[in-house]
């Protein structure tokens, strides 16, 4: 376990350095976060980095799933287990259920997780209609959700880029959405929870 923390401490600062220098990569807080609350981040995704990027500069450890693809060079597939990543297949991430039962069991276990609520990387840089399965997670879990946008990674590395560019990139965390159990319990709380957590990331993509 402690050599597990140096090498994502190592990892993660490493990621940061390159992020800083190569893309100018800043960052934007809206709230300071609880250091006893744990979190869904829910993320727009235009990029392969952009779990990195996240990875890097939340202040903890977060959990989340990536398709497996990523995890065949040993170097790249290391660092990325290391800031969280755990390789899930295409036909296991194909079912809704067992996905979202996975990232269930992981913020359950004490985990901050990541979600990308568009279902994958957008193919032209803008924001993808959001799936309600963050919102069925957050219900059965009463989980806090925190929106978060980044502004760069497409220009970076859009979809089928092997190369990173020096494109600046800047990340934005947004205040966390928490509901009432109310809204957590009703049928029509996911609409309530998806429609907040929609209006908030279109909100930070808007900022400059």
């Amino acid at each position: 376990m402690k050599q597990s923390k140096i090498f994502y401490a190592f990892v993660k600062n490493f990621f940061k350095i390159i992020l800083k220098i190569y893309n100018r990569a800043s960052v934007k807080w809206h709230e300071k976060l609880s250091a006893d609350e744990k979190f869904i981040v829910a993320c727009n995704h235009a990029s392969n980095m952009d779990p990195v990027i996240v990875g890097c500069f939340f202040p903890r450890r977060l959990r989340y799933f990536a398709k497996e693809e990523l995890f065949t060079n040993w170097l790249f597939g290391g660092c990325i287990r290391a800031l969280g990543a755990m390789p899930v297949s295409r036909e296991n991430n194909a079912s809704a259920a067992g996905a979202l039962r996975g990232f269930m069991k992981l913020y359950q276990d004490g985990n901050d997780v990541l979600i990308f609520p568009e279902g994958g990387r957008t193919l032209d840089g803008k924001l993808q209609p959001l799936e309600a399965g963050v919102a069925v997670i957050a219900a059965h879990t009463k989980a806090p959700i925190l929106p978060v946008f980044i502004h760069g990674s497409f220009k970076a590395m859009p979809p089928g880029s092997a190369l990173i560019k020096p494109t600046k990139i800047r990340i934005t965390f947004g205040k966390p959405l928490r509901f009432s159990d109310d809204v957590y319990r009703s049928k029509e709380g996911r609409n309530v929870i998806m429609s907040a957590l929609n209006d908030a990331i279109k909100a930070l993509e808007a900022e400059e």
